[in-house]
């Protein structure tokens, strides 16, 4: 018995999507949760909704490159008058393009992106063939782009249209923005994948098949959390499917998910189970043993620090379509730092940057860290992110290079420190700050703030800069954003006054 959407019982199969088709492709539990039990999901974070935000932008801005395409706006509840209106433009010989075209065909329904009509034997615009695109805002041609074009390819064709290519339109990262009027049709790369998607096309009918054999059943099908719960993308329902996991679950073991898969197969469950001749990397070993580990190199590194001690963290925006000259699509843009600075022991002071403006922010930024930091002290920091975006800053603006090599000599990483001469059982094996700090400082985390996290700071400052338009509501995720990159250098400041104290001050 097939039960819908709203709990009523039903001997329907639920309309099939490309999006439930790559939900199956991922995991048969996935799709069935999906249908029967969307309750059960995750919603999208900060980032992951601000990336799909930003994949409806870029599949706006492509249409742009085919003039006289007709725009198929019936929405997803609207199904059957999408049809009908695809139907009908198609059949129009002036119409050169369709934008999210509406397909039926074996119960599975999609959306194609693009069909560009091709051109006749003399460039006439009126061939019976088309072209299929897919527009992504990723910078290269992925095995889940071939599958969503594999499923789109099978329903169009079902319905009795030619293709006579498969493409994938996505953003070209080699584009180098000059200023002005962007180049769409530099911005943009299409790629012609016909014959990577035909290899697949003979595959699409039994997996249609296979998903709605899933779907026939009342209850999801059996499947073992594992490496597949995050591959192509990360799966909604892992909280879900993994809240029975013990706290020692074999999955937890850090490194490569590969090992932990040959394990569970010999019917190893937990890291507690592991033999002792396992060979395990270092990290993997202090996790299985499980219990508070000091270096004796802990020592030496803490006592290598010198006077002012600054604490430094940058915050940095990528965008998919680039806004500042002589930058690249995805290129990380600083915009913003805290540093916290310890000038003695125990007395501390903080002083902090954000550009707030939709104009080029990486002189002002540098020119404002470069005084900061000025020329005495060591300058931590949680990883070499910081030290690359200096040496990037560096390759862009030449003058700035005789400022930043001392200071790149004065870059002390806790991350590595803590990665080779500390371990916590708390840390579960992630050395990841939002993992150590709970650890070691319990009193001090980030939950009380309004941004959690690196990805929602990009998000929330994109929509700061070049979406809100509100002055009270740029004004309050100003105030959000000073507030989580302070927060992140002042648990500089405590984790390292911590393992201070774990060696005796």
């Amino acid at each position: 018995m097939i039960h819908s959407e709203d709990g009523s019982s039903s001997t329907t199969l639920p309309r099939l999507s490309k999006s439930k088709y790559l939900a199956w492709l991922q995991c048969p539990k996935r799709l069935s949760l999906e249908v029967y039990h969307p309750e059960h999901a995750d919603p999208p974070d900060p980032a992951t909704q601000a990336a799909l935000d930003m994949g409806t932008e870029i599949g706006i801005r492509a249409r742009g490159l085919f003039p006289g395409g007709v725009l198929i706006n019936e929405s997803h509840r609207q199904r059957d008058e999408a049809l009908a209106r695809t139907a009908s433009v198609m059949a129009d010989p002036s119409v050169t393009a369709v934008f999210e075209g509406a397909f039926q065909h074996d119960g599975v329904f999609v959306r194609a992106d693009i069909l560009e009509r091709d051109a006749g034997p003399n460039g006439s615009p009126h061939s019976c063939s088309w072209r299929l695109i897919e527009v992504k805002s990723s910078s290269r041609v992925k095995n889940v782009h071939l599958d969503d074009l594999a499923i789109q390819s099978q329903v169009v064709r079902g319905n009795g249209i030619l293709l006579s290519s498969i493409c994938l339109l996505h953003i070209n990262t080699d584009y180098v923005y000059e200023g002005g009027d962007i180049d769409w049709r530099r911005l943009f790369a299409i790629e012609d994948v016909t014959a990577a998607v035909e290899a697949r096309l003979t595959r699409v009918p039994d997996h249609v098949a296979a998903m709605k054999a899933v779907l026939l059943s009342d209850e999801p099908p059996k499947v073992e959390p594992g490496r597949h719960c995050h591959s192509p993308y990360e799966c909604p329902f892992w909280n879900h499917c993994t809240k029975e996991k013990p706290d020692r679950w074999i999955y937890y073991l850090p490194g490569s998910k590969e090992l932990a898969g040959r394990l569970a197969e010999r019917g190893i469950s937990t890291i507690d189970d592991i033999p002792a001749d396992e060979p395990l990397s270092p990290s993997q070993r202090r996790v299985k043993e499980n219990a508070e580990w000091i270096s004796p190199g802990l020592r030496t590194a803490l006592q290598s620090l010198q006077y002012p001690i600054h604490h430094v963290d940058f915050e940095t925006v990528m965008l998919a379509v680039p806004r500042f000259p002589s930058t690249r699509p995805y290129q990380s843009i600083p915009v913003q730092w805290s540093n916290h600075i310890e000038e003695e022991p125990g007395r501390l002071i903080h002083q902090e940057f954000l550009h707030v403006e939709p104009t080029e922010p990486r002189k002002r930024w540098a020119e404002a860290l470069i005084e900061s930091l000025g020329r005495e002290g060591s300058i931590c920091v949680y990883s070499s992110y910081e030290e690359a975006m200096m040496r990037q800053l560096v390759e862009a603006f030449p003058e700035f290079r005789s400022a930043f090599q001392p200071i790149l000599k004065r870059l002390w990483d806790l991350h590595e420190v803590i990665k080779h001469h500390y371990y916590h059982p708390r840390f579960n094996g992630s050395y990841s700050i939002k993992s150590v700090l709970p650890a070691v400082v319990p009193s001090l985390g980030y939950s009380d703030l309004t941004i959690q996290s690196g990805g929602q700071a990009a998000a929330e400052y994109y929509r700061m800069v070049f979406v809100e338009t509100d002055w009270i509501e740029q004004a309050t995720v100003r105030a959000a954003l000073l507030q989580y990159c302070a927060r992140d250098t002042l648990a500089l400041v405590e984790l390292r006054r911590a393992l201070q104290e774990k060696i005796g001050g």
